[in-house]
C-alpha cells in the first residue's frame, strides 16, 4: 500500500449514514482505516472515536485495577509490606501506563501496538521468585530487556507463525475453561464467606441468560458493562457487603521514594544477585509471551472482516512496546508485570474496534480511577470483576477455540495441547504440542513437511528444551523437585 493510500483514510471512510446497519458501518471503518506504525497517528484524520470504544476501555480499565493489584500483592504478602502501600502502587501504576505508554504508543505512535497489560499467568510464581531472592525491579528490567530483544528480532512473529490452528485452538478452550471455572469458584467462596452462597448462584445463571440474549440480538459487546452492572445491581439488592473505601489523591510519584531502603518497597536498588535469582523466572515471563499474543491476534482475526490485515496486532511490536513500558514501569517503582492486554483487545475486537481509539479512552478512565480512587473499590468487587473476567475475556476465548478446532485434524493437537497445559501449565503445553504437530505427528503431516527443517524441529526444538530446563530448575514439574534447589543443597 502506497503513502498516499495510507494517508486517505479521511477520504474513503463513509458516514453512518451511508450502511444498512451499524455493523456495517463499523467494518467499513476497519477496512478504510491503515495506521502507520511508529509515526504520528491522529484523530480523525487516521481514526475515530465512537461510543463501542468504550466497552473495552471500561473492561480494560476493571481489568487493569484488579490484575495490578494481585501482583503487587503477591510482592507485598511475603515482604510484609501493609494493603495501603498496595494500594499506593497500583494507582502510581495505572498513572504510569495510561499517560506513559497507553495513550503515547497505542493511542498515538503505533495504534497496531496493542496496549501492555499484566502478565497473569506469572502471578502464582512471585512468591517462589521472592523466597529466591528476586527484587521487583531486577525482575522487570530483564523482563523489559528479554522481550525487546524478542520482539526487534521478530521472534514472536516467528513462533506464532509456526503455531498451527488445532495448537492454538486448543490453547484458547483450555484457557477459557479454567478461567471460567475459577472466577465461578471465586465468587461461591466471597458469597460463601458471608454465608450468602446463593447469590453467587443468582448472579452466575443471571450472567448467563444475559450473556444468550446479547448473542441472539448480536450485541455481545455489551456484555462486560451490562453484566458487570446487573451482577453488581444483584449483589447490593441481595445483601451482599460493599463500602467504598479509597479516597481521591495523587501517589507518591519519586521513584526515589519507592526503591528507598526504608520507604516504598523497603528494598533498595537491586544487586547482580537480584539479577541471577530473577534470571529464570524472566526467561519464562518472556516465553509465556508468545502463545498469550497469538491468542489475542487470532481473537481478532475471528472477529474482524475480510480485508482488515492492516488493522490486526502486530505480536512483534506489542513486544517492544510493552518491553519498554516494563522496563520504564519498573525502574520508576512500579511493581506490574507486563503482557498484552487480553481484558482490552478481546472485547475490542467483538466490538469491531480498532485499537488506537479505545486506547486514548483506556487511559483517561485508569487516570481518573487512580486519582478518583473510588471506581477502584467497585472494579475489584468480586461479583463486578468475576462477571468482567468471565464475558469479556474467557467466554468469548472458549467460542473462539471451538471456532478453530472445526476443521479437518486440529482437534488432535487441540487434545494434546489441552492435555499436556492440564499436566504442567499452558508454556509446557503449547510449546510440546508444537514441536510435535510441526514433526508431524499429530495434526496435518502435510503441514509439517512444509515447515522445512528449521521451522520443523529445529526452532520448536530448542524452545522446547530451553522451556524445560528453566521449568525444571524453578520446579514447574509436578512430583520433581527444583534443580536450583537441588544444586543448593548439594553445595
Amino acid at each position: 500500500m502506497t503513502d498516499e493510500n495510507r494517508a486517505s483514510y479521511s477520504v474513503r471512510r463513509k458516514p453512518r449514514a451511508d450502511f444498512a446497519t451499524r455493523a456495517d458501518y463499523l467494518e467499513h471503518e476497519l477496512q478504510v482505516m491503515a495506521p502507520k506504525r511508529w509515526r504520528p497517528n491522529l484523530p480523525f484524520r487516521d481514526y475515530r472515536f465512537e461510543f463501542e470504544d468504550w466497552v473495552p476501555a471500561m473492561a480494560a480499565t476493571i481489568g487493569k485495577i484488579v490484575m495490578v493489584a494481585a501482583i503487587v500483592a503477591a510482592f507485598a504478602a511475603p515482604l510484609g509490606l501493609s494493603s495501603e502501600f498496595v494500594i499506593e502502587n497500583v494507582r502510581f501504576e495505572m498513572l504510569i501506563a495510561a499517560v506513559l505508554f497507553v495513550v503515547l504508543i497505542s493511542g498515538f505512535l503505533n495504534p497496531t501496538s496493542n496496549l501492555a497489560g499484566t502478565h497473569g499467568p506469572l502471578i502464582p510464581l512471585i512468591p517462589l521468585i521472592v523466597a529466591s531472592g528476586g527484587h521487583p525491579m531486577a525482575l522487570g528490567i530483564m523482563v523489559g530487556v528479554l522481550g525487546f530483544i524478542l520482539g526487534i528480532t521478530k521472534g514472536g512473529s516467528l513462533l506464532a507463525k509456526l503455531t498451527s490452528n488445532g495448537v492454538c485452538g486448543g490453547l484458547l478452550l483450555y484457557l477459557g475453561f479454567i478461567g471460567i471455572t475459577a472466577q465461578i469458584g471465586k465468587l461461591f467462596s466471597w458469597a460463601e464467606s458471608f454465608d450468602m452462597a446463593h447469590i453467587a448462584f443468582v448472579v452466575v445463571i443471571c450472567t448467563i441468560i444475559m450473556y444468550a440474549w446479547l448473542e441472539h440480538i448480536q450485541m455481545r459487546w455489551l456484555a462486560i458493562p451490562l453484566g458487570s452492572g446487573l451482577a453488581a445491581l444483584l449483589a447490593f439488592a441481595l445483601g451482599a457487603p460493599f463500602e467504598f473505601t479509597t479516597e481521591p489523591g495523587i501517589p507518591n510519584l519519586n521513584p526515589a521514594y519507592w526503591w528507598g531502603e526504608d520507604t516504598g518497597w523497603q528494598l533498595g536498588l537491586p544487586g547482580i544477585e537480584h539479577f541471577i535469582a530473577v534470571a529464570p523466572f524472566a526467561v519464562l515471563a518472556v516465553a509465556m509471551w508468545s502463545p498469550d499474543f497469538l491468542g489475542h491476534r487470532v481473537f481478532q482475526q475471528l472477529n474482524y472482516p475480510p480485508r482488515t490485515e492492516k488493522v490486526l496486532m502486530n505480536i512483534d511490536d506489542t513486544m517492544v512496546s510493552a518491553s519498554a513500558r516494563q522496563a520504564v514501569g519498573s525502574v520508576l517503582g512500579g511493581g506490574n508485570i507486563a503482557s498484552s492486554w487480553g481484558t482490552y483487545i478481546v472485547p475490542a475486537a467483538i466490538a469491531k474496534r480498532p485499537i488506537a481509539g479505545g486506547a486514548i479512552l483506556t487511559g483517561l478512565l485508569c487516570v481518573v480511577a487512580a486519582l478518583w480512587g473510588y471506581p477502584m473499590d467497585l472494579a475489584i468487587w468480586p461479583p463486578v470483576l468475576s462477571v468482567a473476567l468471565m464475558v469479556g475475556v474467557f467466554l468469548p476465548l472458549l467460542e473462539a477455540g471451538m471456532q478453530m478446532t472445526r476443521e479437518g485434524k486440529t482437534t488432535q493437537s487441540a487434545a494434546v495441547v489441552i492435555f499436556s497445559s492440564a499436566l504442567v501449565n499452558p508454556v509446557f503445553g503449547w510449546s510440546l504440542t508444537v514441536l510435535l504437530d510441526n514433526l508431524g505427528l499429530i495434526g496435518c503431516k502435510d503441514r509439517g513437511r512444509s515447515l522445512g527443517h528449521t521451522g520443523r524441529w529445529i526452532i520448536p526444538g530448542i524452545t522446547f528444551a530451553i522451556l524445560c530446563t528453566v521449568m525444571a530448575g524453578i520446579g514447574m514439574f509436578p512430583g520433581l523437585p527444583a534443580l536450583l534447589e537441588t544444586f543448593r543443597v548439594l553445595d
